[in-house]
């Protein structure tokens, strides 16, 4: 049936969907196999994109008329404007979704939800570095590399009639951010790691700390001088010369770090950083308590943080055959540690296992942590009880508290190479994209993801609330594009993909990269869970494969690219004619557009 339906598509549109690329083919020199081939992987393209946008359901209900005028005109409203360009040419940022800590929209502190994507002007003008979304709290790095909070969860008890972004960390040059419920952690351009507290009440310097001084980098440079109080978490592990910190990523309760040469460290957030071995290491050292609220002792103490699967590894069995097990999973002298101060924990530790893994890039779930090594093969550890490490089905254990092997080439040919380009994890959920060669065609790349589908997520048709082995998205996997410069396919890379920690996911695909004159932007795919208008459709249903998000106004949703004049966070011209494009983020229930710097 459903290949009636693509066929059904396919005469519907054929002439409307026929692109120049397609044109030059048929006029060309080509042999009849490769116009074969084109024509197959078109006819390809057009069902996926029927299926996309729903042109027919073949197991659906049958809509009356007004039900299906009622759908056009959500679908088509001219009255909003979701480009993140005003009439004016000025750029703005695009939200939907859950407001209700007032973090797509301080200005409008009585709305509690955005069910389309809307233009909003509280970024005008304004390009970031990053910005990055949890539940209460958001933070953003402006185009002077300075810090700015906003939000319910930031400003706390502290009443004023609008709750704007106020600047904190100033002066360290921050290019990447992340956040935890307490914490804020920032990537400096020179590869200094920074943590200060989340909440602008617990921000106050103590007396005589180091950094209250008035002599500051930020000064020298000619930038506001920081005012809150922050510290720089060191490597316990000396760093080689010219060696310095390149990635952060954050999950629940812990940190991981790269460095420039590959080496990878983990970050104890509080207490319950290691409850499922997600640190990678067990044995930290932490300043004593006498020096935690200053530097005026520098004692430290050594804890175990041990996973729990290891201090009662009878936890899960019956009640009748449970074997008593004495609560040893933290040191006795962790009792006397405060965890919710940011001087818990001032250092950063070498994983002892990936001693001698060249690492390239990092990524970290709630509870889960993975690695994508310099060769393309993935390591993962920590959480696994819904399957988000990707070990497959026949690992059944909760908790892996040393870093395995992720096999990414079941179920395909074992004549294919797959090497794994990147990882994109968030919540429960993880994505692998991989690269494949040596079949037919020659070579393709698959999105593969495995985690907690519950709610639609994983993007395979299916809810699921556990899927141990990877398996392949639906709508991006396997998709080629005719390439101008080659005169041939390519296959089509998604350039990012946001994972939000309550269920939806945002896909952003390389359209751009082989595109012809007159491309108009990248595509964007929503799937998952959208109980807060998370996936901007106008509706609460749920999307369990990746589907391409239509603008309240009519046409699909393109992330676009310009050259304009940039503002930072303060309302002072950064750069004229700077290169921005639009980067998609997912937060808590929600979802945000903003337009991010490139050059």
């Amino acid at each position: 049936m459903l290949g009636t339906t693509a066929s059904r598509c396919i005469r519907l549109h054929s002439r409307a969907l026929h692109t120049r690329s397609a044109t030059q083919l048929a006029h060309s020199a080509r042999s009849r196999s490769a116009i074969f081939a084109t024509a197959t992987v078109s006819a390809a393209a057009v069902a996926v994109w029927c299926i996309s946008n729903n042109v027919i359901h073949n197991d659906g209900v049958a809509t009356s008329p007004s039900q299906i005028s009622t759908e056009e005109n959500i679908q088509r409203d001219p009255s909003i404007n979701s480009t993140g360009v005003d009439e004016n040419g000025s750029i703005q940022a695009v939200v939907w979704g859950s407001n209700k800590s007032n973090l797509i929209d301080p200005n409008a502190p009585d709305i509690d939800t955005v069910q389309r994507p809307t233009n909003v002007k509280w970024l005008e003008n304004v390009a970031l570095r990053d910005l990055v979304l949890h539940e209460h709290h958001a933070a953003c790095v402006d185009g002077r590399g300075n810090v700015y909070q906003w939000g319910d969860g930031f400003f706390g008890s502290v009443t004023t009639e609008t709750k704007k972004p106020k600047a904190t960390l100033c002066g360290k040059d921050i290019v990447k951010l992340q956040l935890t419920e307490s914490r804020v952690y920032a990537l400096s351009s020179s590869g200094k790691v920074y943590t200060f507290a989340a909440s602008e009440e617990k921000q106050k310097r103590p007396t005589g700390s180091a950094n209250s001084s008035w002599w500051s980098v930020g000064w020298l440079l000619g930038g506001d001088p920081t005012t809150i109080d922050f510290i720089e978490l060191s490597p316990r592990e000396k760093l080689n010369w010219g060696e310095y910190f390149t990635a952060i990523a954050a999950g629940r309760d812990h940190l991981l770090a790269l460095t420039s040469a590959g080496r990878t460290y983990s970050h104890p957030v509080n207490k319950n950083a290691n409850t499922y071995g997600q640190l990678g290491l067990r044995h930290v050292d932490l300043p004593a308590p006498s020096s935690a609220s200053g530097n005026a002792s520098q004692t430290r103490i050594t804890v175990e943080l041990i996973p729990k699967s290891v201090a009662d590894p009878y936890a899960r069995a019956s009640p009748y055959s449970r074997v008593p097990v004495p609560n040893n999973s933290t040191s006795e002298n962790l009792d006397t540690v405060d965890d919710k101060h940011i001087r818990f924990s001032d250092s950063l530790f070498e994983i002892p296992a990936l001693k001698d893994v060249k690492v390239s890039q990092i990524a970290s779930g709630r509870h889960s942590s993975h690695v994508n090594t310099d060769a393309g093969r993935v390591l993962g550890w920590g959480a696994n009880e819904f399957g988000q490490i990707g070990l497959g089905s026949g690992i059944t254990l909760d908790t892996i508290i040393v870093p395995t092997e992720v096999v990414l080439t079941r179920n395909i040919s074992t004549q294919l190479k797959t090497k794994c380009l990147q990882i994109f994890a968030g919540g429960d959920l993880t994505f692998f994209v991989a690269k494949r060669t040596g079949g037919d065609p020659p070579r393709y790349v698959d999105v593969l993801s495995c985690g907690n589908g519950q709610w639609g997520g994983l993007g395979i048709n299916l809810y699921t609330t556990a899927q141990a082995n990877p398996v392949r998205v639906k709508n991006i996997s396997g998709l080629l594009e005719y390439d101008e410069k080659t005169q041939g396919l390519a296959p089509i890379l998604p350039e990012a993909i946001s994972v939000s920690p309550t269920g939806h996911a945002l896909f952003t695909l390389d359209t751009l990269a082989h595109a012809g004159p007159g491309a108009a932007g990248r595509d964007l795919l929503v799937s998952g869970f959208n109980y807060d208008y998370q996936l901007g459709t106008g509706n609460r249903k749920s999307l369990p494969v990746p589907t391409i998000l239509q603008r309240p106004e009519g046409g699909r949703f393109l992330l676009g690219r310009r050259t304009t004049t940039v503002m930072d966070m303060a309302g002072k011209t950064w750069r004229r004619n700077a290169l921005v494009e639009q980067c998609a983020a997912a937060g808590y229930g929600n979802s945000f557009i903003y337009w991010r710097i490139q050059s």
